[in-house]
């Protein structure tokens, strides 16, 4: 049986259409797994395309039932700077058949948004070795330290592996840059580190072919961060459960919004939900309905 072929897109329809298109196949005669539904990344920069992974169904096999899903980066073609700008979604086009079996897209995409944003667990993936991780650990601290020496800045990569947390739903590796003057490599609000990080992460991917969990951050910037929104919630939420209104933070990534959501989803007066578009998407705090 042929194996699977990983087609990407600018998001999932796209990247399934293009899939399909290639292998000359239909959707009811294809097996689809989503690796990753992309990203639109910080103002156009950063962005990860949608990866699927496709491959013909074999005679008499059911379509399936769930669909694992698997974050990756993109490829180096779609990494180029053409590509970079978020784009509308494309529509499938497909070849007609059986009206038995459902065909379409949705069919294959996870649920959206909320879920993932306030943190619900997500689907465990094969752990690596600790000759696996070393690995990888020193691969990752060679390319972020040439990246760093090459725009100017002299820093000390420590890497150390971290189970998951707040910001992580999975094991990951913590590259933690020190060294003096390096504020210019956070940027307003982390932006410029995103960036840095995402690099980093297309790099190790376009070497070992598979993605990585890796997180960049200069003089425990993150931590330091995620102590803040976790603060600034807990006030909000006490300001929220005085006087009984509704409270919206200002708007922040989703890496951000997921902590707050995280920070104060037990919470006995307030509930929490996003609200917004894009880069104006928000937290908003809400009294809790008593029953």
């Amino acid at each position: 049986m042929a194996e699977p072929q990983i087609f990407t897109g600018k998001n999932v329809e796209e990247a399934i259409a293009e899939g399909l298109r290639v292998l000359g196949l239909n959707l009811a005669e294809a097996e689809i797994e989503i690796i990753s539904r992309g990203s639109r990344g910080i103002f156009g920069l950063g962005s990860e395309p949608a990866q699927v992974r496709i491959k013909p169904r074999r005679m008499n096999a059911a379509p399936p039932l769930e669909t694992t899903v698997i974050p990756a980066p993109p490829s180096a073609e779609e990494a180029k700077p053409d590509n970079l700008v978020h784009q509308p979604a494309a529509k499938l086009d497909a070849s007609p058949v059986s009206p038995s079996i459902d065909t379409s897209v949705a069919a294959f995409l996870p649920e959206e948004a909320e879920e993932e944003e306030k943190g619900e667990p997500a689907e465990a993936t094969e752990l690596p070795t600790a000759e696996e991780e070393e690995q990888l650990a020193q691969l990752a601290s060679e390319l972020l330290g040439n990246v760093v020496r090459l725009m100017g800045f002299e820093a000390r990569v420590v890497a150390e592996w971290h189970e998951p947390d707040a910001d992580n739903d999975q094991r990951y590796l913590l590259l933690n840059l020190h060294g003096k003057d390096l504020a210019p490599l956070i940027g307003r609000r982390g932006e410029t580190l995103n960036n840095l990080q995402y690099l980093v992460r297309l790099m190790v991917n376009q070497r070992l072919h598979r993605w990585k969990n890796i997180v960049v951050d200069v003089e425990g910037y993150r931590r330091r961060r995620m102590e803040h929104l976790a603060q600034l919630a807990l006030r909000s939420a006490q300001q929220v459960a005085q006087t009984g209104r509704a409270l919206a933070l200002e708007p922040m990534p989703a890496s951000e919004r997921r902590i707050i959501h995280l920070t104060l989803r037990d919470h006995p007066d307030v509930i929490t939900e996003s609200s917004g578009e894009g880069e104006r998407r928000k937290v908003q705090i809400l009294p809790r309905k008593q029953a």
